[in-house]
């Protein structure tokens, strides 16, 4: 017996669910999904986009594709990238959201693994809230369907005292549902993806029903390369998934570009100073971090020890806003030296035995004697006395 899946009206606060309306989000939401902080924007990539759309998809693959990159729509609407890196690499996951196959998206850490996530199933689906968070303690109820006990108690197993899992919903509405941390989840776990990846069908033995996924479904996951031997995927799961490998910015500039767009917005949903004037610092920060993650200086002259940390983008991203913060409630406003100097410590050193003789080395023999770098210099020594 199969349960009927057709897309219903569900009330967002009980599923997580995104609203009818695509109204700007409310003023004191901390941190909007991506469908309401950027509506505007898919309103009007909708509104122009005359391309064939697959079955559900509120845009097309390439207005998708147009939404993560950015650009200008004919009637002048500025679309701002939401990734920045290669388009083949954003268009390899849309066109795989068009197919049969899910979506492993796989990266070091703060390779924006799961901002993508959500901008693409925002931009297929105008929903990301239908998310599964990995963990080592995540159970199968999290991934296929759990009981509500006290009706389960007074009336038996029963389609209303069943409670659908994020995947689930996404099956029956024909919207894409969103796993995190694959890799983290128990093997066991996982492994009730399979079925459902594979089969399209969810079955539920205890009422002798199942639910048939509906045009439209898909899931994205996420894992992080260095997870590798937590919870490996098994063979069987693995083919189930189109891996796209998010790689990290190629150049220096592409990274400070990446930090200062995500402060900036980070930035003014907390009332920071505005990031044109801490422009030099976020490359500094950069610059660290990319030169102590390589193992080598920018000129390639000089190697260097690498932490033990990952120092990704998001850490960055992280660093200067934690700076913009000092800057604006201890300082003038303006983002220093002073105000990244402990952030960046704190995330190059994460092993107070190893990391700190390989800060003190970096900051000794490169930072120490690099023009104009003098501020940096002595704002370090200071955090790290």
């Amino acid at each position: 017996m199969s349960v009927s899946a057709e897309p219903t009206s569900v009330d967002p606060r009980r599923s997580g669910s995104a609203p009818a309306d695509t109204g700007t989000a409310r003023t004191d939401t901390l941190r909007p999904h991506a469908e309401h902080a950027f509506a505007d924007e898919l309103a009007a990539l909708a509104a122009q986009d005359d391309r064939p759309r697959p079955a559900r998809w509120r845009l097309s693959p390439w207005a998708v594709a147009t939404y993560l990159l950015g650009g200008t729509l004919p009637d002048g609407t500025v679309i701002t990238p939401k990734y920045v890196g290669p388009r083949r690499v954003v268009e390899v996951a849309v066109t795989t959201l068009a197919t049969d196959r899910a979506l492993l998206l796989l990266g070091v850490p703060g390779t924006a693994k799961t901002w993508v996530s959500e901008h693409l199933a925002a931009a297929v689906s105008g929903d990301s809230t239908l998310l599964v968070q990995g963990t080592a303690g995540t159970p199968e109820e999290a991934i296929r369907y759990g009981w509500n006990y006290a009706r389960l108690l007074a009336h038996g197993p029963s389609r209303d005292a069943l409670v659908p899992s994020p995947v689930m919903r996404a099956m029956a509405e024909g919207r894409t549902a969103r796993v995190e941390e694959l890799t983290r989840i128990p093997a066991d776990v996982q492994d009730s993806l399979i079925t459902i990846l594979s089969e399209k069908t969810l079955p539920i033995p205890e009422l002798g029903q199942e639910v048939q996924a509906v045009r439209g479904f898909n899931l994205i996951a996420t894992a992080n390369d260095r997870d590798r031997g937590v919870n490996e995927l098994s063979s069987a799961l693995r083919r189930r998934f189109n891996t796209v490998v998010l790689p990290l910015p190629e150049t220096p500039e592409a990274e400070v570009d990446i930090v200062t767009r995500r402060v900036e917005q980070i930035g003014r949903s907390l009332d920071l100073p505005a990031v044109p004037d801490g422009v030099d610092e976020i490359r500094r920060v950069v610059t660290v971090f990319r030169e102590l993650r390589d193992g080598v200086t920018a000129d390639g002259r000089t190697k260097l020890k690498s932490p033990s940390g990952t120092l990704s983008t998001a850490e960055a991203i992280s660093v200067v806003t934690g700076g913009l913060a000092l800057a604006a409630h201890f300082g003038d406003g303006v983002l220093r030296a002073g105000d990244v100097a402990a952030g960046v410590l704190g995330a190059v050193v994460r092993d107070p035995a190893a990391d700190r003789v390989v800060w003190q080395e970096y900051l000794e023999t490169v930072v120490r004697e690099r023009d104009g770098w003098s501020d940096f210099y002595r704002a370090c020594r200071e955090a790290g006395a």
